[in-house]
C-alpha cells in the first residue's frame, strides 16, 4: 500500500495545489468582502444594517455547494461563463464573506467604546478612526478565529469537486477510476487532509497564546 500511495502523490499533490490556490484566492477575496459587511452591520444607518444583515443571513442560509452551481450552471444562462478554478473562489468567496463578517463584527465590537468616543472627541472622520483606533485593535483579536475558519475555507474545496475542478479529492476520483483501490487513494486523501488541517490548528493556538499575553 506504501508504494502505492507513493506512486499517487504527484498527482494528489498537483490537486493540492489546486487546492490551496483556491483556498488563498478565496481568503484574498472574501475576508476583505466580511470586513465591509460587519462596518455594514454596525453602521449608524438603520437602513443600511438592516440590508447587511439581510445579504449575511442570506448569504449564510445558501448552502456553498448550491452557491457553487449557481455561479457555475447558473451564470452562464445570463451569459457569464466562468471556469471552474473562477467559480470555486467566487462561490467560495462569497461564503467565505457572509461567515466571516460576523467575526468581523465581534472583533469591532470588541474595541472599548471608551476608545472609540476619544476618536470622535478628537474631531477625527471615521474613516481615520476606522483605520488608527477600531482596525488595529480589532484584527489582534480577529486572527485567531480567522486562522481557524481557513481550514473550513481548505476543506470546502473538495465541493469543488461538484464542478469538475481539478482539486485534491478530484485527482483521489480520479486515481480510484482508474485503479479501482477507492478506499486506499481516498484514505490517503484524507490523511493529507487531515495533517494539513491539524497543523494550522496547532499555529491558531500558538498564534492565540502569543496574544493573550
Amino acid at each position: 500500500m506504501i508504494d502505492q500511495w507513493i506512486s499517487w502523490l504527484p498527482d494528489l499533490m498537483a490537486g493540492l495545489k489546486i487546492s490551496l490556490m483556491v483556498t488563498g484566492f478565496s481568503l484574498l477575496f472574501g475576508l476583505p468582502l466580511g470586513l465591509v459587511l460587519a462596518f455594514g452591520m454596525i453602521n449608524r444607518s438603520k437602513t443600511l444594517r438592516y440590508i447587511t444583515i439581510g445579504l449575511v443571513e442570506l448569504g449564510r442560509g445558501i448552502p456553498l455547494l448550491v452557491v457553487l452551481y449557481l455561479v457555475y450552471f447558473g451564470l452562464p444562462t445570463a451569459g457569464v461563463v466562468l471556469s471552474s478554478l473562477a467559480a470555486a473562489v467566487v462561490g467560495i468567496s462569497l461564503n467565505t464573506g457572509a461567515y466571516t463578517s460576523e467575526i468581523f463584527r465581534a472583533g469591532l465590537l470588541s474595541v472599548p467604546r471608551g476608545h472609540v468616543e476619544a476618536a470622535q472627541s478628537l474631531g477625527l472622520n471615521w474613516i481615520d478612526e476606522a483605520r488608527y483606533i477600531v482596525l488595529p485593535q480589532a484584527i489582534r483579536a480577529v486572527v485567531p478565529p480567522l486562522m481557524s475558519y481557513s481550514v473550513i475555507v481548505f476543506q470546502a474545496t473538495s465541493l469543488g469537486f461538484a464542478i469538475a475542478l481539478s482539486e485534491l479529492l478530484n485527482s483521489a476520483y480520479q486515481i480510484g477510476s482508474v485503479s479501482f483501490q477507492f478506499l486506499s487513494v481516498f484514505a490517503l486523501t484524507g490523511l493529507i487532509y487531515a495533517v494539513l488541517s491539524i497543523a494550522v490548528s496547532r499555529l491558531v493556538d500558538t498564534v492565540h497564546t502569543r496574544t493573550s499575553v
